[in-house]
């Protein structure tokens, strides 16, 4: 895995990972038709799932957590984000992405960040 970057996560590393459905719809949809993205499909749904089934109250968080940043001035572009800082925060998890809506989520939430799997994002 992150064989890109020239860098292999250990085993312990790797289980201390989890994801949530719509992580798994995102990066699904992403992928083309090839025998390694099927290899990579049976990889991802391995990887444990956190609030699942989503509990109602979980969309209604994602909604708040939307609502919030535009009353503070921050332009959320993606509801799925919402969602998925919502279910972090529930289960009370660090966000590791490469985006910025989950930066500006941790400005005036309590979502905690990583931008590398051994470092906290600045906030």
């Amino acid at each position: 895995m992150n064989a890109r970057l020239g860098r292999r996560l250990s085993t312990d590393q790797l289980l201390r990972f989890a994801t949530c459905a719509p992580v798994v719809q995102e990066v699904l949809q992403g992928l083309g038709d090839t025998p390694a993205s099927d290899v990579f499909r049976e990889g991802l749904l391995a990887i444990p799932r956190l609030s699942e089934p989503l509990p109602f109250d979980i969309y209604l968080q994602a909604a708040d957590i939307y609502r919030l940043g535009r009353r503070k001035g921050y332009t959320i572009r993606s509801s799925v984000d919402c969602l998925i800082a919502a279910i972090a925060l529930e289960n009370r998890v660090p966000v590791w992405h490469k985006g910025r809506d989950f930066d500006a989520i941790a400005r005036y939430t309590p979502l905690r960040t990583r931008h590398r799997l051994e470092s906290p994002a600045p906030r």
